[in-house]
């Protein structure tokens, strides 16, 4: 949370999710006059000559759109495990993964239902 100190831009809660070679960061800040919004990363790790950095893709999410964004996510999921893949066993996929915090008490892994 230092990182952000003195922009205005101060992070609430956050989440993480390992999705393979991806990790998924759900953020919650806030502006100096405590508005609030989402910014969900995606950072893949990549590797070069000389070491390896992270590739970055960051969506800013405002409170005006979650409504409609939590829809359509949860909509076009629901179509691809209804419609497209009814009898894919989904939960092969899920792990208790919180038993694996990092020590940052904000930050947990978290499961897609």
């Amino acid at each position: 949370m230092d990182d952000n100190k003195g922009t205005g831009k101060e992070e609430i809660y956050s989440k993480r999710v390992r999705a393979g070679k991806r990790t998924y960061f759900f953020d919650v800040k806030a502006t100096r006059s405590n508005d609030y919004y989402l910014t969900i990363t995606e950072s893949k790790k990549r590797f070069k000559e000389d070491g390896f950095y992270y590739e970055k893709h960051k969506i800013f999410l405002y409170k005006e759109d979650f409504d409609k964004f939590s829809n359509a996510l949860d909509e076009c999921i629901a179509h691809v495990k209804d419609e497209l893949m009814p009898d894919f066993d989904f939960s092969q996929f899920d792990k208790d993964e919180n038993a694996t915090n990092d020590g940052d008490s904000m930050t947990n892994d978290i499961k897609w239902d």
